[in-house]
Order: C-alpha cells, then structure tokens, then sequence
C-alpha cells in the first residue's frame, strides 16, 4: 500500500519496529535504547505502553550523530 506523507512522494509503508527490534538493528542494548530515548532525543513514538521506531528515522538520527558520546571523535576523513 503507498501513503504521500510530509516526507515526500507516496512510498511504501515502513514498518513499526519494538525497542527489542531497533536494539538488535543498531547492535545496542534494550536498556541502551530507553536510555536514548529520554537522554538524546531518539526519534520513538509511544503507542499505548510501547514505544515503536521506524528504522529510517533511528538511522537519519544515528548518522547525524545523535548516539555519539559526547568528546568522542567522529570517523577519520
């Protein structure tokens, strides 16, 4: 099924993914995650009790550096 969103032209639908499932995707901890979520501002969105992500938005904020510690250096140039 393709919705338009505000992203941009109509594309595929994405699916929702648990804490558990974005955990295993970026090779962290659930606890990791959570912690993410309410220190560095982790795109998550709250259904009910639980917390969903969508991998492109978890990966757009990882590139931009959003899980990087803080005085870590980025990658060599």
């Amino acid at each position: 099924m393709r919705f338009a969103d505000a992203r941009g032209p109509a594309t595929m639908s994405e699916p929702w993914l648990s804490a558990d499932d974005i955990a295993n995707h970026l090779g962290v901890t659930k606890d990791t995650v959570y912690a993410w979520i309410s220190d560095k501002a982790m795109p998550a969105h709250k259904v009910g009790r639980l917390w969903k992500f969508q991998a492109s938005e978890v990966d757009a904020w990882v590139r931009g550096g959003g899980a990087a510690v803080a005085g870590e250096a980025g990658p060599p140039d």
